[in-house]
């Protein structure tokens, strides 16, 4: 729609979980690491967390992406399941027989059956539960259950939990310790800072041919990280919902003040968490009590450029 107006080749802001646009912090390197290492090695439970919209799938998939088609990997989205659709489940992921599912004696004989053959293959094996904060109760029984599975020295199914906090507080509850205890690694997605903000968005307009100072000023930029929080699948949101309306407009660069208008018109209010409503404040030009505050508006803005420099955008 706008493309050809920002001399970009696609739209760089689509919210669709992609692996090729996955922006890699230092926390979000490490979180990586583990998750591939965690499979690789066998070690168990691997807990990845983070807020609604911060990258976790599209962590995974890009993990996911480093195994061969050899690999048996199971990828479960959606995990509000009757424990009877998650035996299914199993069987049908790991090429199990059909009627293996209706005995979970059954099912467990042939699972381990299939798993022993993978490893002694050097095949990597894996059970990955995205969302996992809303697995109900016995299926995190299941779960304990199936991270029990092992061969000498190494876990026959290593199991990924990823999740929102929710998914910390539910593992912390002492019915779950004996799920906990099974936990090898434990890693946590940030929401990201104000440069790394402006580090993504210049990311993500470079992969389509774009410069990011053609498309979106420093204060926009700004703007777009205080009312995303740092979040980039609102991030995302925010930039197409504010390209679309500056090609509308014939404005181009975007600038700050457009941006606040398609956040209002979003709902994106300021935040009130940790103090991020001054944050916005002095981003925009003013202190928490209205009255300006330049200095903090020329840091925020020559932290950006920065960032920006630093780029070559």
């Amino acid at each position: 729609m706008y493309e050809a107006f920002y001399g970009l080749t696609a739209r760089p802001f689509d919210i669709t979980s992609n692996p090729r646009t996955l922006f890699l912090t230092d926390k979000y390197r490490e979180a990586l690491s583990h998750v591939q290492y965690g499979i690789e090695s066998r070690s168990g439970i691997t807990v990845l967390i983070g807020e609604a919209g911060v990258g976790k799938s599209t962590m995974l998939r890009a993990a996911l992406d480093t195994f061969g088609a050899e690999s048996r990997i199971a990828v479960l989205s959606n995990p509000a399941l009757m424990r009877a659709e998650f035996l299914q489940f199993l069987a049908q992921e790991f090429g199990l027989p059909a009627d293996s599912a209706t005995s979970k004696f059954a099912l467990f004989r042939e699972l381990h059956a299939t798993l022993l053959r993978l490893y002694e293959h050097n095949n990597a094996a894996a059970l990955v539960v995205d969302e996992a904060q809303s697995l109900p109760v016995n299926l995190l029984r299941e779960i304990r259950l199936l991270a029990n599975l092992e061969v000498q020295n190494h876990k026959l199914l290593p199991i990924v939990l990823a999740g929102q906090p929710e998914l910390a507080d539910v593992l912390n509850q002492q019915r779950f310790q004996p799920l906990k205890q099974r936990v090898a690694f434990r890693c946590v997605l940030d929401r990201l800072t104000l440069a790394e903000t402006a580090s993504y968005i210049v990311q993500r307009i470079r992969s389509v041919g774009g410069q990011c100072n053609q498309l979106l000023t420093r204060g926009a930029v700004v703007a777009i990280h205080e009312r995303s929080r740092g979040i980039p699948r609102t991030i995302n949101v925010i930039c197409n919902n504010a390209l679309i309306a500056g090609f509308a407009r014939n404005e181009r660069p975007v600038a700050q003040k457009l941006v606040l208008e398609v956040c209002d018109h979003l709902d994106l209010a300021r935040s009130a968490e940790s103090g991020s409503e001054g944050e916005f404040a002095a981003s925009a030009g003013a202190s928490p009590h209205g009255t300006p505050d330049m200095e903090d508006t020329r840091e925020r803005s020559e932290l950006v450029d920065q960032v920006l420099s630093r780029r070559r955008v």
